[in-house]
């Protein structure tokens, strides 16, 4: 049996690592106790499967991971006890059984919507460079890849900006859904063709696109997050 689970990374644990948080993860479901299921071989490991890799430092509301029983439980029963042991800043948002051949996270994944700040700049002028954005044929940017650097044209991945006031200030909050393929885009490396500081950045979706229609692989469910607020 899978089951597919929908997490938030907010506050300090934004700086743990992609590797080290699946760590906490498999540290998670051992003190759970839950029956999750073990590869073969001479050295076996948890089967857990997570989906794209979120750039340290930044946060979200919809990070997913695919973990393999080793016998039926209610998703519900998963989340009761997996809860109370998640580290700081890590909380559980949605869970459900996968049907038997259910393609993989980092196969179905097409795209992810971006929340981001960007603390000098009004909405006016950041309105003005995202539609310029938006009309350019490229967007060249410089990418690290396999230890030296490559130059990657962003614009076939941008496809959405809008722009609205920040919460505080003069400052303006950007929301872009970025592209995966042929390679995701960081905010990072839309930092480089915006031309502006960027802040904290927050990844709200991740969107599973096919044959003219999307979706998001969970969505929040509203019991589970009630029962998180009534934990803390």
């Amino acid at each position: 049996m899978r089951v597919r689970l929908r997490f938030s990374k907010l506050g300090r644990i934004r700086w743990t690592s992609h590797r080290d948080v699946a760590r906490l993860w498999e540290r998670a479901l051992r003190r759970a106790r839950l029956p999750v299921a073990y590869s073969a071989g001479f050295s076996p490991h948890p089967l857990l499967s997570f989906g794209l890799a979120l750039p340290t430092g930044c946060e979200s509301t919809a990070e997913y991971f695919d973990v393999s029983l080793a016998q039926p439980l209610d998703p519900t029963e998963v989340v009761d006890r997996l809860g109370p042991m998640l580290a700081p800043g890590t909380a559980i948002l949605a869970a459900a059984a996968l049907p038997d051949g259910a393609a993989s996270l980092q196969e179905e994944v097409t795209s992810c919507t971006w929340q981001i700040d960007v603390p000098a700049v009004t909405p006016a002028v950041l309105s003005e460079v995202s539609a310029q954005l938006l009309e350019a044929d490229t967007l060249p940017v410089r990418r690290a890849r396999k230890g030296r650097m490559e130059v990657d044209d962003l614009r076939p991945s941008l496809r959405a900006l809008s722009v609205r006031a920040g919460h505080d200030g003069p400052g303006s909050v950007l929301d872009c859904e970025l592209g995966t393929r042929p390679r995701g885009v960081r905010p990072v490396e839309l930092e480089q063709v915006l031309g502006f500081a960027l802040g904290p950045a927050r990844r709200t979706c991740q969107w599973i696109e096919r044959e003219g229609s999307r979706w998001e692989p969970l969505t929040p469910d509203a019991a589970i997050a009630a029962g998180v607020v009534a934990r803390a």
